[in-house]
């Protein structure tokens, strides 16, 4: 088993482990032998399943030998992001101090899909407490250190999946992005991450089924190629009665991506999505990359994007949305017996904390008038998207920032001289996330040696379409052999 397994595509080393090239077993103890070794370095995992993974490898062993029907990720090593996503039995801390020790005893809808599918959970991914920014730092395990420069950080708030992935621990990895927490890492790493249409991945939230509606928060995945991405995707991915927010199926499958997927197609580029300050290092490298749209086939004109809000406002009202969502998801908590905005409030990250004390402070109908600036957000989105298929923005205005050694490492508070806030503000991420529409974030190339992310924007309900224009970017410009050893 040598180093060239740790960057081998889902897609190849599910075949191989199907005909018998190698034992799911195998694979499974040589992916813990990496993460036990990259780990320390990274700070990717907060939880490493040994036993599970090796339990599940020899289940998957057991039925290829009893010649029972295979999964889609037989023997694939997947990690699960350290939030809400639960996996019965198995420490989840949300990054948070009071639940570093909380162990859910049901396990989330998708990732039963994951197993169900023949994937081998190895551990859980570092994330910010409970997702609530664009990095990946936190008080229970600290930040989660770019493969690319380890002084670094990864991105959030799937930080820990999108280093993973990077850093060759896991071919997979499952994220969740509620305001770019796929996109955001996957541009700081340099892998691919895609944010599907909200409802595509079934969610069942208790005990609010309509929970992840405000803004819209999607289940993700994070990859080294698109294939490998519309894998896992098609894995998770379909309707279920008890999320009254879940899409039909798919018109066809998420894992069959079409050839020539941007031939013809019309491509409106923004380099500021109406009005965020982007370093004009960034831009320029996103820029640059169009002419691999344009090579595959895609027409390009500039877009004029009419945001109903300054930057900082939109990001100010994703705080608020997010701190309702939040206070929320802690009042299911206390039921449990984590009191977190009591007896623990002490330990929760201050940005945190007050973005809940502000939810809990505001009326419902300044809730509703939110809903009515986000509705002007959707409506800006649609007019931009008038005559185009498809849209193009940096993923970021900045490359990766410096970690913290403090548990508190954020975003930067300005770019090129404009106020922006240090916890979602100089992500071009968040916008799609009032709006619903499925987005991605592609290699794009780097700064001093730090990637840069492009952002694809498909139509709403369009996963297939923006899968297949991922695809023929990435054949057009190829990113496979970017990643450090």
């Amino acid at each position: 088993m040598s180093d060239p397994l740790f960057f081998e595509s889902a897609v190849g080393l599910a075949g191989r482990v199907r005909k018998g090239d190698v034992s799911a077993l195998e694979v499974a103890e040589a992916f813990l032998r990496r993460i036990d070794e990259e780990n320390p370095r990274i700070n990717a995992f907060t939880t490493i399943t040994h036993d599970l993974a090796l339990e599940g490898a020899r289940r998957c062993d057991e039925a290829a030998a009893a010649g029972r029907s295979l999964g889609s990720l037989h023997g694939v090593p997947v990690a699960i992001k350290d939030l809400g996503e639960a996996r019965a039995g198995v420490r989840s801390t949300y990054g948070s101090s009071p639940l570093r020790q909380y162990v859910p005893t049901e396990t989330s809808l998708f990732i039963q899909r994951l197993e169900d599918a023949g994937a081998v959970i190895v551990g859980k991914t570092n994330a910010p407490e409970f997702g609530h920014k664009g990095v990946t730092d936190n008080f229970v395990s600290g930040p989660t250190r770019n493969p690319f420069d380890t002084t670094r950080n990864s991105g959030g708030s799937s930080g820990g999946a999108a280093a993973a992935v990077a850093a060759g621990m896991v071919p997979l990895a499952q994220g969740t992005d509620g305001g770019g927490s796929v996109r955001i890492p996957a541009s700081w790493c340099g892998v691919y991450g895609v944010k599907p249409s909200f409802g595509r991945i079934a969610d069942v939230t208790r005990p609010n089924a309509f929970l992840t509606g405000s803004p819209y928060s999607s289940v993700g995945t994070l990859a080294r190629s698109v294939g490998d991405a519309a894998l896992l995707l098609s894995a998770m991915a379909g309707p279920h009665p008890r999320d009254p927010l879940s899409l039909p199926e798919s018109p066809s499958p998420l894992a069959d991506i079409r050839p020539d997927g941007l031939r013809g197609m019309r491509v409106g580029f923004s380099a500021d999505l109406g009005g965020f300050p982007v370093d004009p290092r960034v831009a320029a490298v996103v820029e640059g990359s169009l002419g691999a749209l344009e090579r595959a086939g895609a027409v390009i004109e500039t877009v004029d994007v009419r945001l109903p809000a300054d930057q900082f406002d939109l990001s100010l009202l994703w705080s608020r949305l997010m701190g309702a969502l939040y206070a929320d998801s802690l009042t299911g908590l206390v039921e449990e017996g984590y009191d977190l905005m009591g007896k623990h409030i002490g330990e929760l990250t201050p940005a945190f904390r007050d973005m809940v004390l502000s939810a809990q402070r505001q009326s419902a109908l300044q809730t509703r008038e939110d809903e009515r600036l986000r509705s002007a957000v959707l409506d800006s989105i649609e007019d931009a998207f008038d005559g185009f298929d498809f849209l193009v923005t940096p993923t970021l205005a900045v490359t990766a920032v410096e970690n913290r050694t403090d548990g508190l490492t954020t975003g930067p508070t300005t770019v090129g001289g404009v106020t922006v806030d240090p916890s979602i503000g100089w992500c071009l991420t968040y916008p799609f996330n009032f709006t619903g529409h499925p987005a991605a974030s592609l290699p794009a190339g780097f700064i001093d040696g730090l990637p840069v992310g492009l952002q694809l924007v498909g139509r709403r309900h369009d996963d297939v379409g923006l899968l297949a224009a991922s695809a023929a970017f990435e054949q057009q410009s190829p990113w496979l052999f970017s990643y450090p050893a």
